[in-house]
């Protein structure tokens, strides 16, 4: 069970560093590190950030 948790861990820490990397490539201009942070939530209840997430995972 220790397993999951690592990679549920790994995947959380990835996004939120994928996200940060291409933050310039959203609409956002401020509040990087806490959207970063809620990426998991924002990305399931909130359509513009489904949109600016993947702008930020895809680049340009």
């Amino acid at each position: 069970m220790e397993i999951i948790g690592v990679i549920v861990l790994v995947i959380y820490i990835v996004g939120a560093v994928k996200f940060l990397q291409g933050f310039s490539n959203t609409s956002f201009t401020q509040n990087q590190i806490p959207l970063a942070l809620l990426w998991p939530l924002l990305l399931a209840i909130n359509e513009n950030y489904r949109r600016n997430f993947t702008k930020a995972l895809k680049g340009n």
